[in-house]
């Protein structure tokens, strides 16, 4: 069997790496190689795993059929208007980092659908479950924003300032999801709490770029950083914040010096 990787960067190869000692045929799309086009890679294919940036993604969309089953594994989608005209879409999500999978080091995830679970086990790679596609989306999106938040209070991970930190965040998005018609209780798996713990600590890009962002507010990352172009969104209104969602609105009020160039 077939299946297409989209993204063909650290997080997509630790992927397809795991479906080809499985004995799938996976092809890869990179688009910033172009070994290959896009209809070649998704000829005959029975999945997509999508795992290119959020922010390349939009553009990548349109281009896909939507009646193959589609695995998001991108991070930063806010919610899932980006999938409607998808019949068959599902979220695999949580505290991964692709060195970690690679190296066949212990991690749990989230999925949304039995097929990835069947797909993607392993003995060192296993999974929690919840069918609210929309939350875990919205938690990869938010615990980055968060992590930028973290690094620029220069919180330092394992102290009580930290802990508390984690603590009072998990209660805030699961506000967020409540407004915003989801499940509260997302938060608890490991696309959520879990995912949150992981990226407010080093080696997290968000993380590290918060703690440049204290110094220099007009930093602008020389890689992708997710959380920007989340709160790049939030602050557009894109999602609903209760008034509980303290440290985000602090976020948002505190990122209007912020330099946003070229973030969509």
């Amino acid at each position: 069997m077939k299946i297409a990787i989209l993204g063909a960067g650290a997080f997509g190869t630790a992927l397809g790496g795991i479906l080809a000692n499985k004995g799938y045929d996976i092809d890869y799309y990179d688009s910033k190689v172009e070994k290959e086009s896009l209809s070649k890679v998704l000829s005959d294919t029975k999945f997509i795993v999508l795992v290119v940036p959020s922010q390349a993604a939009p553009y990548l969309l349109p281009h896909l059929p939507v009646d193959k089953p589609l695995i998001v594994a991108t991070k930063g989608f806010l919610d899932s208007h980006n999938f409607a005209d998808f019949k068959d879409y599902m979220v695999l999500s949580g505290p991964g980092f692709a060195a970690d999978i690679k190296a066949g080091k212990k991690t749990l995830l989230t999925a949304t659908d039995q097929r990835i679970i069947e797909l993607f086990t392993t003995d060192y790679l296993t999974f929690d479950f919840t069918v609210d596609k929309n939350g875990v989306l919205m938690c990869g999106a938010l615990k980055n924003v968060y992590a930028i938040y973290a690094g620029y209070l220069d919180l330092k991970p394992g102290t009580p300032e930290h802990e508390r930190y984690l603590t009072e965040v998990s209660e805030e998005m699961k506000a967020l999801l409540l407004a915003n018609s989801s499940d509260p209780k997302t938060v608890d798996l490991s696309c959520g709490k879990g995912d949150l713990r992981l990226t407010c600590d080093f080696p997290s890009r968000n993380y590290e770029f918060g703690q440049i962002l204290r110094k220099n507010h007009q930093a602008v990352p020389e890689k992708t950083v997710e959380g920007l172009t989340a709160l790049a969104k939030i602050k557009r209104g894109e999602i609903k914040i209760p008034d509980s969602a303290l440290k985000l609105l602090e976020l948002i009020k505190i990122s209007d010096d912020w330099n946003f160039d070229g973030i969509k």
